[in-house]
């Protein structure tokens, strides 16, 4: 089922939660609503339910205008941070809940229920209370009850944030493997980045109620469109720099930010100043500076973060703002102290010219 959503705004008083948002969510997406807390994707998810109404615009579904419909006749499923079991039915009774209330037929409730059973990897458990499940067993049944009665559209609310991070991992494979198997169209909020690249086909970045950046995984983090987007989708240096000459023959910035020079590819730039994103993996280590290459600094080892496949180097930057440098499989001996002096070049090929 394809989602519209055209100019929608939801006001709480003077606060406006949802700012002029429109999105088109495809047939089969898994379409992700991504931003830091209090930034609107809860109250977007929660209006395209049916849960608020929306104070401005229009939520389609296909081609049925769905505002005034009533949130238990959207044909939608809803898997609920908490998971929302009912402590004193079994397993198969919470799955079992919404096809009661629609009046299904017994002999179909227990043919659906076996079907979503085994599609959740819940063999075995459908005679056990919820308090006698895991964390990641109780989720999946929460998911098992959202996709039986066969909605059209699931929606979920941060769905793994009360498990721990290496069971959260192994769930947002699951939910990614489910999805795809039924194909159905499911808008999933989180804060979390990775897990939002993990699952996601798209991925919509809100800001203060505000659509920051639509687009796929990769193209959102290898092409930030602002300083935002660029921030909160992974981690990335954000340097400011003056422009002091552009040579159109070889499509190259020259800036200069405190008395450093720079060499940069880019797009002739439309003002006397440009902002970059330089993701910390770009940046090359190097054993000092060499004549002909471009963009190589000295700085001063800040702090160094030893994480197994890679180590998150802190260095003094141009004007002394610090910079992230990220290097894979690093060698031991290699690794540099606080206080060392480490060379670096900013790749002149890679820095990205983004909206401040």
């Amino acid at each position: 089922m394809r989602v519209e959503l055209t100019n929608i705004t939801k006001l709480f008083g003077p606060l406006r939660a949802v700012d002029d948002v429109s999105l088109t969510i495809g047939e089969g997406d898994f379409f992700t609503l991504l931003g830091p807390s209090g930034c609107g994707k809860t109250t977007l998810l929660r209006t395209i339910a049916g849960f608020y109404n929306p104070d401005a615009g229009e939520i389609r579904f296909g081609d049925r205008l769905i505002n005034h419909i009533p949130a238990h006749r959207r044909e939608t499923g809803m898997v609920f941070q908490n998971y929302a079991l009912f402590p004193h039915l079994s397993v198969f009774d919470n799955i079992a809940y919404g096809l009661r209330a629609r009046k299904i037929p017994k002999p179909e409730i227990a043919e659906r229920i076996a079907r979503i059973i085994k599609i959740v990897q819940m063999e075995g458990l459908e005679r056990r209370a919820p308090s006698k499940l895991s964390g990641g067993q109780q989720q999946r049944v929460a998911l098992a009850r959202a996709l039986v009665i066969s909605p059209q559209i699931l929606l979920m609310d941060e769905p793994l944030s009360n498990l721990d991070a290496k069971l959260r991992v192994s769930m947002r494979e699951e939910i990614r493997r489910i999805q795809k198997e039924l194909g159905i169209t499911t808008i999933y909020v989180t804060h979390d980045q990775e897990e939002a690249m993990a699952v996601s086909d798209r991925i919509a970045i809100l800001n203060r109620g505000r659509l920051e950046q639509v687009g796929a995984p990769a193209e959102i983090y290898y092409r930030p469109e602002s300083r935002f987007a660029a921030e909160f989708m992974g981690s990335s240096n954000i340097i400011e720099m003056a422009v002091t000459g552009w040579d159109e023959d070889h499509s190259r910035i020259a800036a200069e930010t405190a008395g450093q020079t720079f060499s940069l590819r880019g797009e002739k730039p439309s003002g006397a100043r440009i902002t970059l994103s330089v993701r910390p993996e770009w940046i090359r280590v190097v054993a000092g500076s060499r004549d002909g290459e471009a963009n190589i600094l000295p700085g001063t080892v800040l702090s160094s973060t030893f994480l197994g496949s890679m180590i998150r180097y802190r260095v003094s930057g141009p004007g002394g703002k610090p910079v992230v440098i990220e290097v894979h499989d690093p060698d031991e001996g290699s690794i540099r102290k606080d206080g060392e002096t480490l060379w670096y070049q900013l790749p002149p090929d890679r820095p990205l010219v983004i909206r401040g």
